[in-house]
């Protein structure tokens, strides 16, 4: 009977073992696919911001990237709809299955809005979705961009401040719902002082959010400020930290390459991810 008994208590320790191995697996597992949720709908975000971006600026200044020095956001097959009143301007997007740039294909329309009042201290634009897909992902909202002229931490001189205020619905092709809320700063660091040139503008951006899965919250910080350039179709460097529970994610765009790689991290096991479509 006793050996009968230890037999019985070892298999019992080996099963809950065994058990207690699958659990941590699946739970890495589990952070891992949420880390890459998250990445998916951070280039969305990047996207849309610098969409709105360059609609604003090209409203404001109508002639700028009219050379051969111009890196546009947007691809030819873009349809951009033009309509003016007397105090606003509105342009309304139509990607047909549009590839940027970086990879990411869009379909459907975003409509951006805002003052013909250029030269008021800040100028607020408003950005919504119909029918907008970035690659197959379902995306819904409208919120708004304050954008102001000022001087911040990350350059003295004064230059433009664009703060994305973030509330976001997305659906993916599986049928997985995620809502985001929070801010995104895009600061025009470099090119500020040549507005009829693209090319040589550099972008840092800093921001927070949470986003809501289908089993629970994800918080998010930029913990190292992200560094886009416009002649590079993706983010070169920053670090993104994301936790949920007591668990922590970051993604790491590199040290300032211009490639669609970065390090997910997730629990300190590291792995290299390819982004976009």
């Amino acid at each position: 009977m006793k050996i009968k008994s230890l037999i019985l208590s070892t298999a019992i320790a080996v099963l809950a073992l065994s058990c207690s191995k699958d659990d941590s697996n699946n739970a890495a597992s589990n952070d891992l696919s949420d880390a890459k949720v998250n990445a998916k709908i951070d280039l969305v975000t990047e996207d849309v911001s610098k969409i709105v971006d360059e609609q604003f600026a090209l409203q404001a200044n109508p002639s700028a990237g009219r050379n051969s020095q111009e890196v546009s956001a947007l691809p030819s097959c873009v349809t951009v709809d033009i309509q003016l009143t007397a105090n606003s301007w509105t342009r309304t997007l139509t990607f047909d299955n549009c590839e940027l740039p970086n990879g990411n294909v869009l379909d459907g329309t975003i409509i951006v809005s805002g003052s013909l009042n250029f030269d008021a201290p800040s100028q607020t634009i408003s950005y919504s979705f119909v029918d907008f897909h970035h690659n197959d992902i379902l995306v819904e909202g409208n919120r708004t961009v304050v954008r102001s002229i000022q001087s911040t931490s990350a350059q003295a001189a004064p230059h433009p401040v664009a703060n994305m205020s973030i509330d976001m619905h997305v659906t993916f092709p599986n049928g997985n719902e995620y809502h985001r809320v929070g801010n995104r700063i895009r600061e025009m660091i470099e090119g500020f002082g040549t507005p009829m040139i693209w090319a040589d503008n550099v972008f840092t951006i800093s921001g927070n959010w949470t986003t809501t899965f289908p089993a629970g919250t994800r918080t998010s910080t930029i913990t190292t400020p992200l560094r886009a350039e416009a002649n590079c179709p993706h983010i070169v460097s920053g670090v993104i930290t994301t936790v949920r529970d007591n668990n922590t994610a970051t993604l790491d765009y590199g040290n300032g390459d211009c490639d669609n790689q970065a390090t997910l991290t997730v629990n300190g096991n590291s792995t290299t991810i390819t982004l976009g479509n």
